[in-house]
């Protein structure tokens, strides 16, 4: 195997492709083995004539599908002959790194989720967003995987057309305007958006900046429509000198403070699309002199663990990225068992979690860190 080819990959064992049309029933294959005290993979083997079932055991599951009324799938099972039984789970540029806290929750959720199904998982990643699609393409026209989860979904998504347009199933983190007919989970930050910059301007501010990830992530783009939805509500003039695009890390962040700190006009409160990125702003507004939370406001994007040490903590929102991977491997194995995509697709709401960088002791003259603000009507909030 060449460089190229080579996919590092922990391997978590799983169980065998699920390929039953359940869409006539009334539960989906989970239920369908509890009710029969089976696992997932006896069931699917026993649906699929597999040999390595016992006669009576694949006799039993029959009955059970001719009388809940199951019928096999022919796509279903034409892939499965082609099986690798195995599942990719693909770490998306631009943070490729596995211990990632964002890669490292969702993985730990996939396998909470299907530690009894019996699927094989592999963990790929690629050096870069133009060298991604190309292990997508290896790990499918290969026949290593037979179906995908991945993140980090974009505006403009290649991997979505190609898995689409070659029948793979898959699910994403995250919408895209390439298309809707597939299955997603995407925390919503729209609402980090505008929720972020509403918080601020409740605290007074009129100067917010928004400093987001590159606009060609989903993500990212809706944290931008959601922070000049929330100028517009208050009548805010929307200044473009006051968005800045930074890589997601700290040093990005830190880049970004330095050239909004060096506007004639400078914000006094920022909303940023990521926690990476709003550490390195605090760290970029101290090496000016000033201090955030006290001088300047800075609110986060998706509580990385490491926000509530710093000094002052980071008030973030909420991403159940652990939550999520679970999810996210329980409509894997919905839509291999007939689910259509429309039925699949969920959006949710994160949390504004309120510790000190927000600057809401000052704003509102309280002592004490732990005093309670009055939170914004959306999202709720809920204390670190």
């Amino acid at each position: 195997m060449s460089t190229d080819d080579r996919v590092e990959c922990p391997k978590i064992v799983f169980g065998a492709l699920i390929t039953a049309d359940l869409k006539n029933s009334g539960m989906n294959i989970q239920e369908f083995a509890a009710t029969l005290k089976l696992s997932i993979s006896t069931v699917s083997k026993a649906l699929n004539g597999r040999d390595d079932v016992s006669p009576a055991t694949r006799k039993r599951v029959l009955e059970a599908a001719e009388l809940h009324g199951f019928s096999p799938d022919p796509s279903a099972r034409r892939l499965r002959r082609q099986s690798a039984d195995t599942i990719a789970f693909v770490v998306s540029a631009p943070q490729t790194s596995f211990a990632h806290p964002f890669f490292l929750d969702m993985l730990m959720g996939v396998n909470d989720a299907m530690d009894s199904s019996g699927l094989q998982v592999i963990v790929a990643s690629a050096r870069s967003v133009d060298a991604e699609i190309d292990v997508f393409k290896r790990l499918i026209e290969r026949q290593r995987v037979d179906a995908l989860i991945f993140g980090r979904t974009r505006r403009q998504d290649e991997r979505i057309a190609y898995l689409l347009e070659n029948d793979i199933p898959f699910v994403a983190f995250g919408r895209s305007e390439t298309s809707n007919d597939y299955p997603y989970v995407d925390i919503d930050h729209q609402v980090v958006g505008r929720a972020g910059c509403a918080r601020f301007i409740a605290l007074g501010h009129r100067r917010i900046a928004l400093v987001h990830a590159p606009e060609y992530l989903m993500f990212s783009h809706l944290e931008h429509v959601g922070y000049a939805e929330a100028l517009r509500a208050a009548g805010i003039h929307f200044d473009p000198d006051l968005c800045v695009e930074a890589a997601i890390s700290e040093e990005g962040g830190a880049d970004a403070a330095r050239q909004l700190l060096q506007l004639p006009d400078p914000p006094t409160a920022i909303v940023c699309g990521h926690d990476l990125i709003a550490l390195g702003v605090m760290r970029g507004i101290a090496e000016t002199g000033k201090v955030a939370g006290r001088d300047v406001g800075v609110i986060g994007g998706d509580n990385h663990p490491i926000g509530r040490y710093v000094q002052p903590a980071l008030t973030t929102f909420s991403a159940e990225t652990h939550r999520a991977g679970k999810r996210m491997a329980e409509m894997l194995l919905e839509r291999l068992a007939g689910k259509s995509p429309q039925e699949l697709q969920e959006v949710w709401a994160p949390e504004l979690i309120i510790r000190a960088s927000d600057g809401h002791h000052r704003v509102q003259g309280q002592t004490s860190m732990e005093s309670k603000p009055t939170p914004p009507k959306r999202p709720r909030a809920v204390r670190a």
